[in-house]
This record gives structure tokens, C-alpha cells and sequence, in this order.
């Protein structure tokens, strides 16, 4: 029989939803790819795969197709003191990560954004930094708090499901794309779904008061096709973000800002952190690189959270 292809969807409980001819077909899994011992997850949304039908609304995978990108991390250690050696991959292929972060309610966060950017820039996946909540900003405050990604040449929108900014602008950013939201939780990623498509009916949390931060409502990734030209993936909230697969050497050229100063220390190589002469640390002296986005990138190349 011939094969189709089709695109994963959703994932829950050992099946996989495909959506392919305008019809989503339940797939399981065909056994030899459960046995492959890849540090990985096998199937996830986003993954386009080769299925062929059984039965009415019913089929298996037969085989996965090559992501051509990724963006994964590593998982929370599964107990004190261990690492999780396993990839988590949240989507398979996306044109574009919009990286969604309140200005409030819970604060802005910008050590955990730095980490969402590293991982995109490593896979070089466009990305759309969301600055939600903005109705919140006390009316003297910084009209603009996410200028420094601006200046370093990322695009920033702000939105408010309230007021109803920039909503309209986020569509036409979403048009024609597969895309995934992805960001804390409690920023509002369901909430600006359902002000644009309030068919979606996605349930919406509230914000812990005690700890000033998200509970989780998105519990399993769905791929939504909400219209005819747009994919967009709502994806559980996250209150760390650990990179995979991303040695401290590498780290340089994922900050955009220092790529312009990387070779140009006196000591090669350089880690930016302790050695005289280091252009980079030059430059962050001299107001060229934000020190945010530096202790940014010292935290990371430590490995602290």
C-alpha cells in the first residue's frame, strides 16, 4: 500500500494525531521505530511522517521524515544531583519561535528570554519576542522594556489582550507560517490565541499571588490550524529552560552582539570571562553589549539556572 504523508498535530498517550487531506487520522507507532535508541523524542508535533491507513480515521507511522530544525531543551533533572540525557523536543520544523514574556504579572524575566534566544539562534530559527501585558506598565515607566532586543537586531511586538494592541499585528506576523508559542507560564500565550480565534476556547489560568508567577493550564503541545494559512503551536508553560546540546566554547556565537568582537581578544581562544584583553568584556565596559545580556551569557557558560 502507498504511503502517505501527513503532519503531526498532537501527541498524547502513544498516539499520534495526523492531520493529511484535510482529515486528522489516530496513528500509533510501528514497532521497530519504538526499538530505536535515540536520545530523542521520536514523534512530535511538527514532525512531518510517512502513515499508512488501517481502518476508517485510523493509521500507523511508518517512518519519520528529516527535521530540518528543532527546538528542544533539556529536560528538569529527574532527581537532585542527576541530568536528564534526553532531548525534549517541544516542536519538530517551525518557521518561527514567537518567545512570549509578560512585562507583568509574572515580572519579565530576562535571564530565562536570553536562554529561549540561545536555543534559536543555535538552530537559527527566526524569532518574534512578545512583550504581553503591557497595559500593566505604570504610565511612566519605560514605554519600551524589551529595547535592547530591539537594538540587537530582534523583532519585538507588544501586545495586550486587554486593550487589544498590536492583536491584529500578530495574525499577519502568524500568516503563512508554522509557528510556536512558547514562553513561562502565566504570560498569556493561550489568552492571545483565544483573542484572536475565540473558537479555540483554551482554557486560561490564573497568576499565583504568592509567588508572582504562571500556573500551568496548557498541558499537552497541540499543533492548531486555526485558519487556512497558519499553524501555530500552543506548548506547555516552562519555569526553566535548560539548553541542549550546546557546549560553553559554542556559546559566543550564539549572542549576536559579540559576534563582531570574536577573535579579536588578545588570548585565543577566549571565554569572555577572566582573560586581560578580551574585546568582548571591552566592549561591555564601553556600553557596546548590554552587562544583562552578558551576565546572561557568564550564567549560561556556568551552568547556573
Amino acid at each position: 500500500m502507498t504511503l502517505r504523508e501527513g503532519l503531526v498535530i498532537r501527541t498524547h498517550g502513544g498516539h499520534y494525531f495526523v492531520q493529511a487531506d484535510g482529515a486528522t487520522v489516530d496513528c500509533t507507532l510501528r514497532g521497530r521505530l519504538k526499538k530505536e535508541r535515540i536520545p530523542t523524542d521520536l514523534v512530535v508535533i511538527g514532525d512531518r511522517v510517512l502513515w499508512r491507513p488501517t481502518e476508517a480515521g485510523l493509521g500507523v507511522i511508518e517512518e519519520v521524515l528529516p527535521r530540518k530544525a528543532v527546538l528542544s531543551r533539556r529536560p528538569p533533572p529527574p532527581r537532585p544531583g542527576k541530568v536528564a540525557e534526553r532531548e525534549q523536543v517541544i516542536i519538530a520544523n517551525p518557521d518561527q519561535v514567537v518567545v512570549v514574556f509578560s512585562l507583568r504579572s509574572p515580572p519579565l524575566n530576562t535571564f530565562l528570554l536570553d536562554r529561549y534566544l540561545v536555543a534559536c539562534e543555535a538552530e537559527e530559527l527566526p524569532v518574534l519576542i512578545v512583550g504581553n501585558k503591557v497595559d500593566l506598565l505604570p504610565e511612566n515607566e519605560e514605554a519600551r522594556p524589551l529595547r535592547l532586543y530591539e537594538e540587537i537586531g530582534y523583532k519585538v511586538l507588544y501586545t495586550s489582550v486587554a486593550t487589544g494592541e498590536n492583536i491584529e499585528a500578530l495574525r499577519g506576523l502568524l500568516r503563512g507560517k508554522i509557528s510556536v508559542l512558547t514562553g513561562p507560564s502565566g504570560v498569556g500565550k493561550s489568552s492571545l490565541l483565544n483573542a484572536l480565534w475565540p473558537h479555540l476556547e483554551l482554557p486560561v489560568g490564573e497568576i499565583s499571588t504568592y509567588h508572582d508567577r504562571g500556573k500551568h493550564t496548557t498541558v499537552v503541545s497541540m499543533l492548531l490550524n486555526p485558519e487556512p494559512d497558519i499553524y501555530v503551536a500552543d506548548t506547555p508553560g516552562m519555569r526553566t529552560f535548560l539548553l541542549w546540546d550546546i557546549d560553553p566554547e559554542q556559546l559566543e556565537a550564539f549572542f549576536p552582539e559579540m559576534r563582531p568582537y570574536l577573535g579579536k581578544c588578545h588570548y585565543l581562544p577566549c571565554t569572555h570571562r577572566h582573560e586581560p584583553g578580551c574585546a568582548v568584556k571591552t566592549a561591555v565596559a564601553e556600553g557596546k553589549i548590554h552587562p544583562l545580556r552578558y551576565e546572561s551569557y557568564r550564567r549560561i557558560f556556568n551552568h547556573e539556572i
